[in-house]
């Protein structure tokens, strides 16, 4: 390639975006406003931006696993019981800027029950909290003080449901000061509770005003309507019951009661209807009355709910008429127990102030569904596992439309260790799943440009992905890049004997043609290469898979030909790759070897016909090969196995050309970069490595994961490169080596600039500046020359000024530098004081360091000294809070040398004993000198006392030099 043209090598990758874990295990909470979400993940909270997909911060935890959780009406506070039985409460932060430090308690109650708390609700006023225990006790908490103001027993086993009851007439004047709290237990029994002062006072504050019995189960969700009228109540037993809980019975029965019993016999709640649901509910809740639901009336007198259960459904639901009006969420057929039984919601949540349901699945995913348009908004999957394989996907550009383009690799596509695969939005944490695989998906590709995604998997059989066709109302400009498509399969290939391991598709670009009324683009899609544990190759015809879905559930599956199949390998094939030009197939193997096929493809109109025919074999390799890939613009090959190297071979006669060694571990993914000039490896020991292919050295390393990285996927247009682990972290690296160019230039600029500014200082004396300038600079090299050139350019204006008697005393040297050293700032001076503090520890530098110490000591008081390590300490602790922005508020981080006084002390204990030994020199520098001029002067008696009066002025010269000569080694 021409050195003019050849691309700059990319050697920096940031950390663009991360999918790291999102929910593991323990309740979810969504914020009143419905931006944010509070889940699990191990014993820690996690606050999530919903829209960005951005982690705001993490609540820190007590090393126990979160067992209730719930966040107040006002978005204030986070309130969580664990399993050590203690309440936590939080103060959310307002904030959307994400937040390194965990977030502490504001108050911790150490053990706010005897039993572990699996339910608890905050009040519509965000002033109180209900609790309810595995031991049957329900507490209520006053949020801000921290006390318990209410005290209920008598539950028949572990409080299941809880709903606080505030009645609101908007009709009425005054509001009606009533407060209720409604229970629900193991024992079927709803329980209904007076809050007010005076009920307590009367009835000890422990006795239920009623209590309801209806269900033959455990009663997981409860709700009230707003005006207070209807009590909803949902339980295991199948069916939902409507109450009317603002019935009064009649005034006779009330005279007829025995004392004190009055008031509780004027209440009674009346069964007003039940209606069978025909699944287990674990969620259950009214929808507000001025809902607007699509193909649904609304208004004040309608009553409608939603249930969620054990088939995965949100179902809404007309209360009067105890019919469904339409179902969020897609039941599937033919599947498993045990994918049923992840599928099952185990909680649901309603938000209206965006009229979405939040429905929690047991495979800890998180659906977001619209009731005003009746369709799936947005899907957070809480926790991927291990990340297998991952790729690109395009499926909005257009069949004419060159690649890269902005709609290209708008989606990647995961496959864990799962039937099925996870589809996410590059740009946030939108995501759907597809299911169609009965066993764990092992491997996947992306064919025309990423319009269709390939799929291999552990029952045998591959898969081809195709996007539903998006409805007319969605096709708007824009609007549909930014959501995640439904994938449907489109073609089956069924034939092999062991699972399938590895997966390509042609390579080929689009030829150009028409496309077709169906909207497939012609026979594009061309053929596919599948390698299996069997040890053989297969390969498919494809000419007549669709490019896009047909929406619908009886949409037809193509059912692909088999064209050849080769017995390739002595052991398993782990992976496949087609030549750019769809001439080559590569086959790499746990039998240490790679073998390069050339692929044969005919289309006639009598039919397709396809073979394979061996072209040579590349061995070399101590361990399997996990990974191939051909060049992308040269003829060769490059490979990836467990000897830890990476080998690129030469596809003229099959040789090794050259090995590239630096991980650690086995090598188990590698791509091409930058027209073939580098390459991008990921290994075992977790780490991605960028390699420049000329000279054979790492030119980049990123660190993000914890375990082996077995995914690994470069962008079209190679500006991003996706990373998946076994850790379940996904890292997106943008190459940002532009910009680290630009801000090198530029920040040597700027140096170049202070340089020239402090050379231009001292030619005009202007020390004042120059001392500033070479601190704020950090170079106390330049510093010393100063300070070390100061006598002699004294002793300079002295001279020329004739007159040395009428110099001006000076410490340093000069009296503008000895002005500076009294009147410069603290955070200055104490970082002038830490560059003495290492001047002072070595002989070379020390006469420097004990000038200027001595300077600063006469020139400015103790109080001055002690009062600077205070101001650079708070101006260091300032700048951290301000840098990291993830302290909680109100804290600032410790500067990194201790406070004011302990820095002082510290510095000092480092210069006495630096000082003490260059006295101790000192002293016996001077010592022997006396010696010497002892022996000089013995000597000048002895051997020169006989000279002649002539020589006697020479004799003194030469003393004078002998003196002068010492005292300047003194």
């Amino acid at each position: 390639m021409d050195a003019a043209h050849r691309p700059k090598p990319r050697t920096a990758f940031k950390k663009a975006r991360v999918v790291a874990p999102l929910h593991t295990a323990g309740p979810v909470a969504p914020t009143p406003d419905g931006s944010r979400l509070v889940t699990c993940v191990g014993e820690d909270a996690l606050l999530t931006d919903i829209k960005a997909g951005v982690e705001i911060c993490r609540f820190a935890g007590d090393t126990e696993s979160i067992t209730s959780l719930c966040i107040t009406p006002s978005s204030s506070h986070l309130l969580i019981f664990t399993s050590s039985l203690s309440l936590r409460i939080y103060e959310i932060p307002s904030s959307f800027t994400p937040q390194a430090k965990p977030i502490k308690p504001v108050r911790v109650i150490a053990r706010a029950h005897d039993a572990p708390v699996h339910v608890c609700k905050s009040d519509p006023t965000s002033t109180y909290l209900a609790s309810g225990s595995a031991d049957g006790v329900v507490k209520v908490w006053d949020i801000l003080r921290g006390y318990v103001t209410h005290l209920f027993k008598g539950h028949g086993g572990v409080v299941s449901a809880l709903a606080f009851n505030y009645p609101f007439d908007p009709s009425s004047v005054v509001r009606e000061q009533k407060m209720q709290l409604i229970t629900a237990s193991v024992d079927t029994r709803i329980r209904i509770f007076d809050l007010s002062a005076a009920a307590a006072r009367a009835t000890g504050g422990s006795k239920p005003e009623a209590v309801l019995e209806g269900h033959v189960s455990v009663p997981r969700g409860l709700d009230v309507s707003p005006d207070g009228k209807w009590l909803v109540s949902g339980g295991r037993d199948s069916v939902v019951l409507i109450w009317d809980i603002s019935s009064k019975a009649p005034s006779s029965s009330g005279q007829k009661s025995s004392k004190g019993k009055g008031k509780a016999a004027e209440f009674s709640p009346v069964l007003h209807k039940t209606i069978p649901v025909l699944e287990r509910v674990e969620a259950v809740g009214l929808l507000h009355p001025d809902e607007d639901l699509a193909g649904a009336p609304s208004g004040p007198g309608k009553l409608r709910f939603f249930t969620g259960g054990e088939k995965g459904l949100v179902r809404i639901w007309d209360a009067r008429e105890g019919t469904v009006l339409f179902s969020l969420g897609h039941e599937q057929e033919h599947t498993t127990e045990d994918q049923e039984e992840q599928r099952q919601i185990v909680d649901a949540i309603y938000v209206p102030s965006t009229s979405t349901i939040v429905s929690v699945h047991a495979d800890q995913n998180i659906l977001f569904h619209s009731l005003s348009t009746q369709t799936l908004s947005r899907q957070l999957i809480g926790f991927n596992d291990e990340i297998i394989d991952a790729t690109f996907l395009s499926p909005t550009l257009p069949l004419q439309a060159s690649v890269p383009s902005p709609l290209s690799d708008t989606h990647v596509a995961l496959a864990t260790n799962s039937s099925l695969i996870r589809v996410y939005s590059t740009s946030s944490l939108d995501a759907r799943l597809i299911s169609g695989h009965s066993e764990i998906v092992l491997c996947l590709d992306h064919g025309a440009q990423g319009r269709v995604l390939a799929s291999g998997s552990k029952d045998r059989s591959a898969r081809i992905w195709a996007p539903v066709r998006p409805r007319a109302s969605e096709e708007e400009e824009g609007a549909v890049a930014q959501t995640v498509p439904e994938w449907r399969c489109v073609a089956v290939c069924e034939g092999h004997a062991e699972s399938v391991g590895a997966i390509a598709m042609s390579r080929k670009a689009f030829s150009g043609d028409a496309p077709s009324a169906s909207g497939s683009g012609g026979d594009n899609l061309r053929f596919m290469f599948t390698g299996s544990q069997d040890r053989t190759i297969k390969m498919w015809d494809l000419a007549s898979v669709p490019l896009v879905a047909e929406d619908g559930e009886g949409a037809h599956i193509v059912k692909c030909k088999s064209l050849t199949t080769q017995k390739a390998h002595d052991k398993d094939i782990n992976s496949l790759d087609v030549a750019p030009n769809d001439r080559l197939l590569v086959s790499g193997s746990q039998d240490r070897t790679a073998k390069v096929w050339e692929i044969e493809y005919v289309a006639t109109s009598a039919g397709v016909r396809g073979e394979l025919r061996l072209l040579g074999t590349c061995k070399g390799h101590k361990r399997g090969v996990w990974c191939v890939r051909f060049g992308k613009a040269e003829r060769v090959l490059a490979t990836g196995s467990g000897d830890k190297t990476v080998k690129l071979w030469s596809l003229d006669d099959f040789t090794c050309v050259k090995t590239f060694e630096g991980h650690t571990n086995s090598v188990l993914r590698v791509d091409f970069i930058n027209a073939g000039m580098q390459m991008v490896s990921s290994a075992s020991d977790g780490l991605v490595k960028v390699w420049n292919v000329r000279d054979e050295t790492c030119a980049a390393t990123m660190d993000n994961h914890e375990d082996k990285v077995w995914a690994l996927a470069v962008s079209s247009d190679e500006s991003m490169i996706v990373s998946g682990a076994a850790d379940s972290v996904v890292t997106f690296w943008q190459d940002c080596t532009e910009e680290q160019e630009v801000q090198k230039e530029t920040q040597r600029a700027q140096l170049v600039e202070k340089e020239q500014d402090f050379a231009n200082y001292l030619a005009l004396h202007d020390y004042r500046n120059a001392i500033l300038l070479a601190l704020n600079m950090a170079q106390p090299g330049r510093l010393h020359s100063l300070f070390s050139s100061l006598p002699s350019s004294a002793d300079a204006h002295a001279d020329g000024d004739g007159d040395a008697s009428v110099r001006t005393p000076s410490i340093t040297g000069h009296a503008a530098v000895d002005e500076v050293l009294r009147t410069l700032p603290g955070s200055d001076l104490a970082r002038l004081l830490r560059y003495v503090r290492d001047w002072n520890a070595k002989a070379k530098t020390s006469v420097v360091a004990q000038r200027v110490l001595h300077a600063i000591v006469k020139l400015r008081p103790a109080e001055d000294l002690a009062r600077a390590f205070d101001e650079e300490a708070t101006f260091n602790a300032f700048t951290a809070s301000t840098e990291g922005a993830g302290d909680a508020e109100g804290t600032v981080a410790p500067p990194p040398e201790g406070r004011g006084a302990t820095a002082l002390k510290e510095l000092i204990d480092a210069l006495l004993p630096y000082t003490e030994r260059h006295l101790t020199r000192m002293e016996k520098l001077l010592q022997d000198s006396y010696v010497v001029e002892h022996l000089l002067s013995e000597m000048d008696d002895g051997m020169f006392g006989e000279l002649g009066d002539d020589d006697e002025d020479d004799v003194d010269a030469f003393a004078m030099d002998v003196d002068r000569s010492v005292a300047v080694s003194a």
